[in-house]
């Protein structure tokens, strides 16, 4: 019986669970779920003879060795961050690890280590990062079996609320942790564009946002990922002239965060003891400068609309009145950094119902030349959740991790070292079983005249 070990049992671990659990018999698989919370562990394994649930303190190193001794395959849920103490064990006791997060540097310079051990750690294979690099190099090999020449290359995930389920005005609700949607874009986003590179700080970042058509779906907001640079070798388009990976919101959104960015509502830097002091409206007073009171510009809107030089009925400021930041409701935390305080908030005006479905969009762009002709390719993803529980951003973070998985413990995969989902013998097989799932690309492949004419006939 070969032993694997989950550690984590929280929302984005529901499909890899699942799919680990309803498979244990047939492979022979015993699946021990570790949480914090027992009962949500539990929750998660009853009704199945080969799950088992268990508590542990994972950052605890004498309280997670024994479980990690135990198993044969282990496989991190935890935050992105803590990987590296569970994977250092890994090392030690000889066993194969599994994540979906990005790789750290310091995961990434124990690659010579596990590959002398004969190991795996294979990360990045959930949705972004994941789906998107298998979708990413299936196109992109596809190209160049063909004899194409690729010169640009675009890249956009978004988790985002479904039609149906799309009730506010910023046409948001979480799907994924709250945290890192508040401190998203924070440092400096780097991409590539014809040959010449580009760099958009933080403060920025939200006010050049472009908008990308996503067929049958419409027109999008998109703002470059920081990552962008690091997957030029890992793609194999180190001389590409144009590379740029981005994150896709609704229309509007972007012009609206913006606001709250550059007031320093998204700042996490420092701790306001007094907090509980504040009203909404008092706290977001105390970020514009005094000479706007002083001279008696009016309303907290009215402030605002002369800060940003907006028109005081902009949309803009519809987003930020719905959230109740001109409300006269009380902070409800006592000491908090401005960019808790919001996310708390949001957390509440945000939150996906029982009933909500979100949605995933991932699409990517590839320009390329052939035969003498200039073309582009589309690939385009849009998948829908169920409902809060079962969402599609849980489902496509841990399906690919969970098939991958499988793939590992069935000797299909034998890759070693520290990697990620861009070879053919990783992304072939969890993009085969993905289409079974019904997790596939809607292709067009055209000549860029025929493209552009596509595009201005749904401007």
């Amino acid at each position: 019986m070969t032993k694997v070990l989950i550690i984590g049992a929280g929302r984005s671990s529901t499909s890899l669970i699942q799919y680990m659990l309803e498979r244990a018999e047939k492979y022979d698989w015993e699946i021990t779920v570790a949480d914090m919370s027992i009962e949500l562990a539990q929750s998660k394994t009853e009704g199945y003879a080969r799950g088992k649930a268990v508590t542990f303190n994972a950052l605890d190193e004498n309280d997670r060795r024994p479980y990690l001794e135990a198993a044969d395959f282990v496989v991190s849920m935890l935050p992105a961050h803590f990987h590296i103490h569970v994977a250092k064990d890994c090392l030690k006791l000889g066993k194969n690890l599994a994540t979906a997060s990005y790789v750290s540097p310091e995961l990434k310079a124990l690659h010579e280590a596990v590959k002398a051990k004969g190991l795996v750690f294979l990360n990045e294979i959930g949705l972004d990062p994941g789906i998107d690099h298998m979708s990413a190099m299936q196109m992109i090999n596809a190209i160049r079996k063909k004899g194409g020449d690729i010169k640009a290359f675009y890249s956009y995930t978004g988790g985002l609320v479904a039609p149906e389920s799309d009730n506010n005005p910023w046409h948001y609700k979480f799907s994924w942790n709250p945290r890192n949607v508040v401190l998203a874009g924070q440092g400096v986003s780097q991409y590539l564009y014809e040959h010449r590179y580009r760099h958009t700080p933080y403060h920025r970042l939200f006010s050049k946002s472009d908008l990308v058509y996503i067929p049958n779906m419409g027109w999008y907001d998109a703002y470059p990922n920081r990552t962008s640079l690091k997957y030029k070798g890992s793609y194999g388009l180190d001389d590409i002239p144009t590379i740029l990976r981005g994150t896709l919101r609704h229309k509007g959104f972007c012009k609206a965060w913006d606001l709250l960015v550059r007031l320093g509502l998204t700042d996490d830097s420092y701790t306001l003891d007094y907090a509980d002091d504040l009203t909404y409206r008092q706290w977001v007073r105390s970020y514009l400068p005094a000479n706007l009171e002083r001279i008696g510009y009016g309303t907290l809107r009215r402030q605002l609309s002369t800060l940003f030089h907006l028109n005081p009925a902009d949309e803009a400021l519809d987003k930020l009145e719905w959230l109740g930041l001109f409300s006269e409701e009380k902070i409800p935390l006592k000491e908090a950094s401005s960019a808790q305080i919001l996310q708390d908030l949001l957390e509440r005006k945000w939150k996906l119902e029982p009933d909500d479905k979100d949605m995933i969009i991932m699409q990517h762009e590839v320009e390329y030349e052939l035969d003498g002709q200039k073309k582009r390719h589309l690939s385009t993803l849009v998948s829908k959740g169920e409902n809060s529980s079962n969402t599609a951003m849980a489902r496509l973070v841990g399906l690919p991790l969970a098939i991958g998985v499988k793939h590992i413990l069935l000797g299909n995969i034998t890759s070693t070292g520290v990697q990620i989902p861009i070879t053919p013998d990783i992304y072939e097989p969890v993009m085969d079983e993905l289409a079974e799932f019904g997790v596939g690309f809607d292709s067009m492949d055209v000549d860029i005249e025929s493209f552009n004419d596509y595009f201005s006939d749904h401007m």
